[in-house]
């Protein structure tokens, strides 16, 4: 097999010359090598990206052309990104390429909002003395933005963290994911392409010690961390002064069934909603809280379901759940899994590991708080099942704990999930549907321990500008 070799993304700057390894996490084959910033790529790149966005910024005109001519790149080159997902994420290829349908969508609407930043006019008079005046209020750029992003979805995952940082007419240091780099720099170099000038977009992949200055850098006017609620509530404690800060972390998703839910169709929403990417997304389906008098009958429906899942190669069509990224995860799921069942849980279906960093999608039982497979994100392909009587019951266990993200509610009664929702701590509650529900232009970010500040194109947009209020005396 061939192994590529892929430089900085950022023009002009140069690298440590020293190379990292990509490595499928299926066959344990290296399928390319990346070059890595040292500090002294890291500060050429800031400080190009700052000088960059100081000289002038791009009107909406051509930040919108940009754009579409990325998004119809993306489109030509669909399958090569959904292979790419595939081999350095592990993602089965069918669902990878939804996600880069998706990121065309997102880099579509973000050409479309760029165009659409205004601002308003202010209603005066209200007290005496101001009734001859006028004010206006306008969203400019904020500045340098630094995104670090996750490996779960490489490609929308970025063109959330690029295009609409690049629509508000901001500048962007971007440090993708060690593990899935490539998709993030077949993007830049499609950037490229589009028209996008030097600057504007500088790749920096780079070790984590290198890449704490891509937070705490008093240039760095936006920070977009997609990752871990430890590593991104450090960051936001030693961001600098001044720099806005936006974090999506993770959490462990309830979805309650009611006693009138309809179970064959309950179960297959729940079924990609646990297991989509091997549970690997921030939104992954973890706890179900089934009403006693359907519990049995809906795990009945549920675990031929989950044992019908073809586990294997992600570059495969046919595959529905491929690896987890690395073994070290396989390893701590297995560990989480089997503490539960010395704990008193019990086993459904699932709970072996398997060969190429593989995990069997697993159903559990009987389970408690207090376990980590409840009380923390599993990230991998793990669904556990409470028991409730009373929906106040199963929404106070829903919201247990220091996460909320997104949550579910299965019923047929209006009033029944109206009430949940209310009463659910969490940024958003689907009724029938999963907790992995997405489309891009709607808010999507996390709540409490879950993250900080709101993504989805519009709403990130309006994130990295900034208000500015002009008054005109008359």
């Amino acid at each position: 097999m061939t192994v590529t070799r892929y430089a900085l993304q950022a023009a002009g700057i140069k690298g440590s010359g020293e190379y990292q390894e990509v490595v499928s996490p299926y066959t344990g084959e290296v399928i390319a090598e990346v070059e890595q910033a040292d500090d002294a790529a890291v500060e050429a790149g800031l400080a190009q990206a700052e000088e960059t966005f100081k000289a002038g910024v791009l009107p909406p005109y051509q930040r919108a052309d940009i754009l579409h001519n990325l998004a119809a790149q993306m489109k030509d080159r669909h399958e090569e990104l959904s292979l790419t997902i595939a081999q350095e994420g592990g993602k089965p290829l069918k669902d990878a390429r939804v996600e880069v349908t998706r990121a065309v969508n997102t880099v579509t609407l973000s050409a479309e909002e760029a165009t659409q930043i205004d601002g308003e006019q202010q209603a005066m008079g209200g007290t005496a003395g101001n009734e001859n005046k006028i004010t206006l209020t306008l969203r400019e750029p904020i500045g340098v933005v630094s995104s670090i992003s996750a490996f779960n979805h490489p490609v929308n995952l970025i063109a959330h963290q690029v295009a609409p940082p690049l629509a508000a007419g901001n500048a962007v240091v971007l440090k993708p994911s060690g593990d899935t780099p490539i998709s993030a720099l077949k993007m830049g170099e499609m950037l490229q392409k589009a028209g996008l000038p030097d600057g504007y977009l500088n790749i920096l992949p780079c070790e984590p010690p290198v890449a704490q200055t891509l937070a705490t850098d008093p240039r760095i006017n936006y920070l977009s961390f997609i990752g871990s609620a430890k590593v991104g509530w450090h960051l936001r404690r030693v961001a600098a002064d001044g720099t806005r800060v936006g974090l999506e972390h993770g959490g462990n998703a309830p979805a309650i069934v009611a006693a009138d839910a309809d179970l064959q169709k309950t179960a297959q929403i729940c079924l990609p909603g646990g297991y989509y990417h091997a549970g690997q997304v921030c939104v992954s389906v973890q706890r179900l809280y089934l009403h006693r008098s359907i519990a049995d009958q809906f795990i009945d429906i549920y675990k031929p379901m989950v044992e019908s899942l073809i586990v294997g190669d992600p570059t495969l069509p046919e595959t529905g759940v491929g690896p987890l990224i690395r073994p070290r995860e396989v390893e701590r799921v297995k560990s989480w899994v089997d503490a539960a069942v010395a704990g008193g849980a019990e086993i459904v279906t699932g709970g072996e590991v398997l060969e190429h960093n593989c995990f069997q999608p697993t159903l559990l039982k009987n389970v408690q708080e207090g376990m980590d497979v409840v009380d923390k994100e599993v990230f991998g392909p793990v669904v556990s099942v409470f028991v409730y009587d009373d929906i106040e019951e199963a929404v106070a266990g829903a919201n247990a704990g220091p996460n909320g993200f997104q949550a579910a509610v299965f019923t047929q009664d209006i009033n029944t999930g109206l009430h949940a929702a209310k009463k659910l701590d969490f940024s958003a509650v689907m009724l029938n549907d999963s907790t992995a529900f997405r489309v891009d232009w709607m808010p999507f970010g996390g709540r409490n321990s879950s993250g900080l500040g709101m993504g989805g194109v519009k709403y990130s947009i309006e994130e990295m500008t900034q208000l500015k209020l002009i008054v005109l005396n008359l």
